[in-house]
């Protein structure tokens, strides 16, 4: 399975019956495609939107916030931008999935800028890590073999100890107060391979093979 495939499917098991969840754009939308049907859990996107579904596969005039044509769940409905910021704000998002260029031992994240690039802004990053009450990270683990998991951000942050958990294609990590504990490895990697390609200090106790992927 391709990595970003891997990434939501791993993804879409930490989601609970009854969650509001918010899912960026990049890797966070294919987890739609993936959440059990047996569950009721209800997408939120900040254009408006309460009952997103998965991606369309034709061009449609309903799109998420990414700007990619999209579904609506029966019972869904539209929301002007105040509504939708004020679940945000208001701390009624339960789980916001975000992508992130970088992450560090505290749970800092920064995923809006790089210096010297053109970008267009960190569009509701900021207010949803702040607002929500889990945040997720999908990402891969590297950038062309640079770690994104940091000692200490080096980036302009998004949000400063926010992050709960880190999904990547190599292993899932779980932020705690004394640091980032390795709880998952892919079974096509190896913990040495996790720690190699990992530049933050990773405590490690009992590793088990990553949920929704085991040989």
């Amino acid at each position: 399975m391709e990595d970003k495939f891997t990434i939501a499917k791993r993804i879409a098991l930490e989601l609970k019956n009854g969650d509001l969840v918010n899912l960026g754009i990049g890797i966070p939308t294919i987890v739609a495609d993936y959440i059990d049907p047996e569950k009721r859990i209800t997408l939120q996107c900040e254009n408006g939107i309460i009952g997103v579904g998965p991606v369309s596969e034709t061009i449609s005039d309903l799109v998420n916030a990414g700007g990619i044509s999209s579904t609506i769940h029966p019972g869904g409905s539209f929301i002007d931008s105040a509504v939708s910021f004020g679940l945000i704000r208001g701390g009624h998002v339960d789980v916001t999935v975000l992508g992130a260029l970088e992450v560090d031992e505290e749970g800092s994240l920064a995923s809006w800028i790089v210096p010297g690039k053109r970008v267009p802004g960190m569009g509701g990053a900021m207010d949803l890590v702040t607002g929500s009450k889990k945040v997720i990270i999908a990402m891969s683990h590297t950038n062309k073999g640079q770690p994104k998991i940091l000692h200490k951000c080096r980036l302009p942050l998004t949000g400063y100890r926010k992050v709960g958990l880190i999904v990547t294609e190599m292993a899932v990590i779980e932020v705690k107060s004394d640091g980032l504990h390795l709880v998952e490895v892919h079974p096509a990697y190896s913990i040495e391979d996790v720690v190699k390609a990992t530049e933050a200090t990773l405590i490690i106790d009992h590793v088990n093979v990553m949920k929704g992927v085991e040989s």
